[in-house]
């Protein structure tokens, strides 16, 4: 099998199984969902894998560790001191910035 058709085949499996993940659902709930109990879980869903996916690559995205634990730690604290997302953004870059220029340094 040549390399083209072998990338096609795998977009063609890609695809049918993200349309079978967003299809499965509606084949099992053809109701509305009452219970407020699944319904919160089901709002949070999202998130909870969203944070899965992106929190541990915080910590290994500059190739750091130093320097990703100092970002999230300001982050964080920016964040629990009611600062807007775009302050807590700032404020992380420029921690990380700072600490691996330090430790260029060093």
């Amino acid at each position: 099998m040549n390399k083209t058709l072998y990338m096609l085949c795998l977009v063609a499996v890609m695809a049918l199984v993200t349309y079978l993940i967003r299809l499965i659902p509606f084949i099992f709930f053809k109701k509305k969902i009452k219970s407020k109990f699944i319904q919160s879980l089901l709002f949070y869903i999202p998130y909870a894998v969203l944070t899965a996916m992106t929190f541990p690559s915080i910590f290994f995205v500059t190739g750091n560790l130093t320097s990703g634990i100092v970002g999230t730690a300001v982050a964080l604290g920016a964040s629990l001191t009611k600062r807007s997302l775009l302050v807590v953004a700032i404020l992380a870059i420029l921690s990380v910035l700072i600490c691996d220029g330090i430790l260029l340094l060093i």
